[in-house]
């Protein structure tokens, strides 16, 4: 290419190759075809050079090299689906290439004319999706700095060029003064994208404004945040943009020398960006006299070797200057003394591949991206429990949840999104009640997080917040320079807490401690990096305390990460701490008695459990990474099947606590299972139950086809034969208070009267005849035999009290029944395998459908006036606001209105006059790890504490509150259940033998027709055979913990 020392040249430059880029951008059709091939790091790991070769060759064998072009180019996004391509001008997108697709996208495709599309992304409802242009990655994304990546070939000047390349710089030195320049960009208003945020214009001003024969230009591509790989892609795809940037900032402060410090670890982005730096030469935008102007520059590459301290300017300055990488006291700030003590100005990559575009198309332009405070965009590299992880660029002011959800796809495999981590190991972690949070600094900073360089790792539920701030604490110290005590010594001391806590061996007044040492560090440390490092810990501790005071006090990891603290993932999962892996083998070897004596160790409740419990043990099986998790709930009935003579626990014999009164209110799941722990450890509590029959929601709540009544007898049966009794038709506040059992000499109470109250719906009309509430329609049913049924029912909510409702409606002869729900089917909290069940069983489910009115005729409902909606932002449960549409009102018509939206307490009226603690939704604040309210002598637990939970949840409760009072009452802890080595198995497992091939066994149920219409048990048993090889299926993840006895 021949010099160009003026603007027409540059035109002329543009002219020659644009037909190639309108190819690309569809403003051009023609014979001509460009295959363009993602080179970027990600897609290159993947394989992307084996598959551009051999779409060469292929293409070549076909004959149509002079037609068809292969073009390796940079970093198209999508990473997570790499190697990617794209055909121009047809904008056809593959994915998940190699090199045999090679041959179908020459035959099919280049002759054929017929897109591959096994090849092609589906949409999330399956359908293809063959345009770049229309993939939902790529909808709510604006390009600025990515503009080019994935569009030009990186190697080729004159593809930049023709997109406008240099026309930025040529329009600053021909017809712009520096002033103008930095006030151009002033009013554009960036902010510095290497993470602080600090005002671009600035920081040129200050550097204009020294005094210095020498100034300095300063890329920093440094890029060490974890997950992070924008500047990179950058470097890799678009290097010009990076150096015409640079290029017009030095004429804008009167630099004539830059540097460009980039990591040796990216050979890629050296090479590409060497490769840039010596055609600019040649083709004369860099060097002497640049457009014919006074103005000259040229750029040198330092490689830096990897510390993660050198992304701090100072420390970056003397790396270029041979120096050991550390930061420097200021002031003297750079731009008066930087770089060999000369004014110096430093930005990163994606600052400077922004502002060519400022400069050509205006500051005005540019602000209409971004916020008031905050223009523009910003590049994320999404990583982490993310479907589409990838590069992405969007305004900044994007709603955390767009990012995640629209562009990113969501959390994958169902799970449930926890935190984002943004910011890298400066950064920290925003929560999903703050998903609707406005991705900008300012709103940021307020949540304790910063932008960063846009680093964005998403966490799923099986994410352990203490292990994250571990793994961040851990790289910053590592990274540490050493140079200031707060940052070397503080952060090591912070790392040795987290560890201590990660590894079971945490005390009270670490989080404590951490926040202090925190905060010490913030105001103390040198630089930025060591001001910033304690935010993945404080940030962690402000949302996710709850975790840090599990691991300290439950010695429990409740992600299930930690392994210290994990037996097996299914067990941590549990909340009652079943042995699972034990007992499901026991069933493999057919010793079913000695399984239940094991589950009954932990969980008297096998039988229940079997048919109610929402098994998230199966939600963290291993397996399921194979194929299916185990059916652990259909073992758990099997083995509970096979008990012929009932099973009594191990319990201690104790005339002392035998002699204690003790007095439980309640005798729900977590009444009877509180009960039954303080039985084992030889005291002989009471129950006192409201209702005619023992097991609370279990027999109240809970349909007979769901839970045969038998079943629960049989298990409360044999809570009684350890010693409990139970005196129903007991009523709190009707036959006796708190008070009169404490002056009864009762030593401890255990409140577990559970949330009986319905929540109202708020609505008009819903105090007319017709309309009921979900939890008394089936009390009455359950317990007096009948209840009154329309025939068109309508229910209102998602829950398992609405689904139980409208299944217990169409076996009691309603002729409709339709579920009302105002956000989607997947949002639904009730149970997947109950919806579907009711879906096959007649009920019809009608979702982002909101009730606003209960219509009256003649004196009584007739129908629901509804409201159609439609999701909007993201709320504080972390999933979208329904959002009424307009001209949506339309009335559901029915006779019987079933109100199942939630559950409440009355606890001012049970509690009387004791000064118990309540929370903010009016149910008892006790300690988690006790039971123990404010009240030294009650204890409280289940529904009453936490709201409408589990049975299982529950049952942990109880458990918790049996042994807190023996430790109240004893002054020491005996609950000897709880020592692990009492749950060792002796069942044989080769750990070098491969898992069993097949797959999990399905349960299987009544078919409609035979339960529609009566309430037997609609889940079939399993034979002896398929249970035996169901439990072999187990991947025996506790086996680590046998071998380290």
């Amino acid at each position: 290419m021949s010099k160009i020392t003026s603007i027409k040249d540059l035109e002329k430059v543009k002219e020659q190759a644009l037909s190639r880029i309108k190819l690309r951008t569809g403003e051009t059709g023609g014979s001509e075809r460009h295959v363009l091939v993602c080179t970027g790091g990600g897609c290159i790991a993947s394989g992307a050079l084996l598959v551009a070769k051999a779409l060469r060759e292929r293409i070549t064998e076909a004959g149509l090299g002079d037609s068809v072009k292969v073009i390796e180019t940079g970093c198209l996004g999508p990473c997570v689906v790499g190697p990617v391509a794209a055909v121009y001008p047809d904008g056809v997108f593959y994915q998940n290439l190699t090199p045999a697709d090679a041959n179908d996208i020459v035959t099919q495709h280049l002759q054929g004319g017929k897109p591959v599309e096994r090849l092609i992304h589906k949409s999330p409802t399956g359908e293809a999706v063959p345009s770049i242009h229309k993939l939902e990655f790529f909808q709510k994304q604006v390009k600025i700095v990515l503009r080019n990546c994935g569009l030009i070939d990186p190697l080729r000047i004159d593809e930049y060029i023709a997109r406008d390349g240099y026309a930025a710089m040529g329009k600053a030195l021909t017809q712009m003064q520096p002033e103008g320049v930095i006030e151009e960009v002033k009013k554009s208003g960036i902010r510095g994208r290497g993470g602080a945020g600090f005002p671009t214009w600035m920081k040129w001003s200050l550097a204009r404004r020294a005094t210095g024969d020498q100034k300095y230009i300063l890329c920093n591509s440094d890029e060490g945040d974890p997950g992070a790989f924008m500047d990179r892609s950058v470097l890799e795809g678009d290097p010009h943009s990076v150096i015409e940037g640079m290029a017009i900032a030095a004429y804008a402060i009167g630099a004539s020398s830059g540097y460009a410090y980039i990591r040796a670890e990216y050979p890629l982005a050296v090479e590409r960006f060497s490769k840039a730096l010596d055609q600019a030469r040649e083709a004369g935008l860099l060097g002497e006299n640049i457009f014919g102007s006074k103005f000259s520059f040229d750029i040198e590459i330092r490689m830096g070797s990897g510390a993660f301290v050198c992304g701090e300017e100072t420390a970056l300055m003397n790396s270029i200057e041979g120096k050991r990488g550390e930061p420097r006291p200021r002031p003297p700030f750079p731009a008066n003394k930087g770089l060999w003590n000369k004014p110096s100005c430093l930005n990163n990559v994606e600052t400077f591949a922004s502002i060519a575009p400022i400069i050509q198309l205006g500051a005005d332009w540019y602000g209409k991206y971004g916020t008031s405070k905050s223009k523009g965009t910003k590049v994320f590299a999404l990583a982490g429990a993310i479907k589409n992880t990838g590069l992405v660029e969007v305004p900044i002011g994007m709603p955390l949840g767009e990012i995640i959800y629209d562009i990113g796809g969501g959390v994958p495999r169902g799970k449930r999104f926890k935190a984002a981590q943004i910011g890298g190991p400066s950064g920290g972690c925003i929560p999903k009640e703050h998903l609707n949070v406005p991705v900008d600094y300012e709103s940021l900073t307020e949540l304790g997080a910063i932008m960063g360089s846009g680093g964005l790792v998403v966490m799923d539920e099986d994410s352990c917040m203490v292990d994250v701030a571990r793994f961040f604490l851990d790289f910053v110290q590592e990274e540490s320079c050493g140079k200031c005590p707060p940052c070397r010594v503080g952060t090591k001391r912070m790392l040795e807490i987290v560890t201590n806590i990660c590894n079971g061996k945490g005390k009270e007044g670490d989080i404590e401690k951490l926040i202090e040492l925190g905060n010490i560090i913030k105001d103390t440390a040198l630089c930025g990096l060591g001001q910033t490092a304690p935010n993945p810990v404080l940030s962690t501790i402000r949302y996710f305390r709850h975790e840090y005071e599990a691991h300290i006090r439950d010695k429990r990891c409740p992600a299930g990460v930690c392994p210290a603290l994990v037996k097996s993932p299914c067990s941590n999962a549990c909340p009652a701490g079943v042995n699972i892996p034990g007992f499901v083998s026991l069933i493999g070897e057919g010793r079913y008695a000695e399984a239940l004596r094991l589950h009954r160790q932990r969980n008297p409740f096998a039988s229940v459990c079997a048919r109610v419990c929402f098994h998230t043990c199966e939600d963290k099986c291993r397996r399921a990474t194979l194929d299916d998790p185990v059916s652990i709930r259909g073992l758990k009935r099997f083995m509970a099947e096979q008990e012929v003579v009932v099973q009594l626990p191990e319990t201690i014999e104790n005339e002392q606590n035998a002699r204690r009164k003790i007095a439980i209110v309640g005798a729900g799941p977590a009444g009877l299972s509180c009960g039954y722990f303080l039985a084992r450890l030889g005291f002989r509590p009471t129950i006192y139950e409201a209702e005619p029959r023992p097991g609370g929601m279990l027999v109240q709540a809970i349909p007979a086809y769901r839970l045969p009544r038998e079943e629960l007898a049989r298990e409360v049966r044999m809570i009684e034969r350890i010693g409990v009794s139970i005196e129903t038709n007991m009523a709190l506040g009707r036959d006796f208070t708190l008070e009169s059992l404490r002056n009864d000499g009762c030593e401890a109470v255990f409140l577990a009267v559970g949330a009986p109250l319905g929540a109202r719906m708020g609505l008009p009309g819903e105090d007319l005849p017709g309309v009921t509430e979900a939890l008394a329609f089936l009390r009455e049913y359950n317990i007096r035999g009948s209840v009154p049924v329309g025939k068109d029912v309508v229910v209102i909510g998602g829950g398992n009290a609405a689904i139980d409702a409208a299944r217990t409606a169409i076996r009691l002869g309603a002729r409709t029944v339709t579920i009302l729900y105002r956000r989607t089917r997947a949002e639904m909290p009730a149970y997947d395998e109950e919806i579907e069940e009711a879906q096959h069983e007649g009920i019809k489910l009608q979702v982002l459908t909101a009730p606003v009115e209960i219509v009256a005729k003649d004196g009584k409902a007739c129908g629901v006036r509804c409201h159609r909606m439609h999701l909007g932002e993201f709320d504080k449960s972390g999933r979208r606001r329904p959002v009424a549409g307009a001209d949506s009102e339309f009335i559901v018509p029915a006779d019987q209105i079933i109100a199942g939206i939630g559950q409440g307490l009355e606890a001012k009226s049970l509690l009387g006059d004791l000064p118990v603690v309540l929370n903010s939704k009016g149910f008892i604040d006790a300690d988690p790890v006790t039971g123990q309210s404010a009240v030294e002598w009650l204890f409280a637990g289940g529904d009453a504490v936490q709201g409408p939970s589990s049975v299982v949840e529950a049952i942990a409760a109880g458990e918790k509150a049996a042994v807190g009072i023996d430790q109240l009452l004893t002054g020491a802890d005996h609950a000897f259940w709880r020592d692990y080595r009492l749950d060792r198995v002796d069942t044989a497992f080769d750990p070098d033998a491969d898992p069993v091939a097949y797959g999990r066994a399905r349960i299987q149920s009544l078919p409609v027709k035979k339960r529609r219409n009566n309430f037997q048990e609609v889940e079939l048993p399993w034979s002896e055979n398929t249970a035996r090889k169901e439990a072999r299926r187990c991947l025996r993840c506790d086996y680590r913990e046998s071998c380290n006895g």
